[in-house]
């Protein structure tokens, strides 16, 4: 009795279904494939969550900084305007400010420091101050030098 099919069976049934009491290879592969898939998922998210520290990653030490904490905000909020805007931070090009001023910092106190005596000094004042001694190098006093035009140059006689 045990070798006869029920008569509601058909004689072909579909791969996937298996018999009472066998594994189901089918769901193993699934849940296999499920696993992966979600594990590619959350890699793909994160690694988007930090493509704007990525693009930011050259730039100054102040605009990476910014841009990670925008980032991770954005990570821990799920407010996306947090990651918008850091990718935007990262596309700019913040300008270098720091350079220049240092660069007019050493000139004004090269300026202070320099011997030079004012172009118009009154007599008082200029009794008045005391002689700094000479340092021991001085520095060499550059005057501009401006070329005279040459008989034999072309291009002003072009430009008429």
């Amino acid at each position: 009795m045990a070798d006869s099919m029920h008569p509601a069976a058909v004689d072909h049934l579909p791969m996937f279904i298996t018999a009472p009491g066998d594994t189901d290879i089918l769901f193993n592969v699934m849940v296999v494939f499920v696993l992966l898939l979600i594990l590619l998922i959350g890699v793909l998210y994160l690694r988007l969550h930090a493509l704007p520290e990525h693009m930011a990653h050259g730039a100054s030490k102040v605009q990476l900084q910014l841009v990670a904490v925008l980032s991770l905000i954005a990570l821990f909020t799920h407010n996306h305007l947090f990651w918008i805007a850091a990718l935007l931070l990262a596309l700019i090009e913040f300008p270098d400010f720091s350079t220049p001023m240092g660069s007019m910092a050493d000139s004004l106190r090269k300026i202070a420091e320099r011997d030079d005596k004012p172009l118009e000094t009154a007599p008082s004042e200029a009794q008045a101050t005391t002689p700094r001694p000479h340092p021991v190098q001085p520095e060499p006093q550059w005057a501009p030098f401006e070329p005279e035009p040459s008989t034999s140059d072309g291009l002003s006689e072009r430009r008429g």
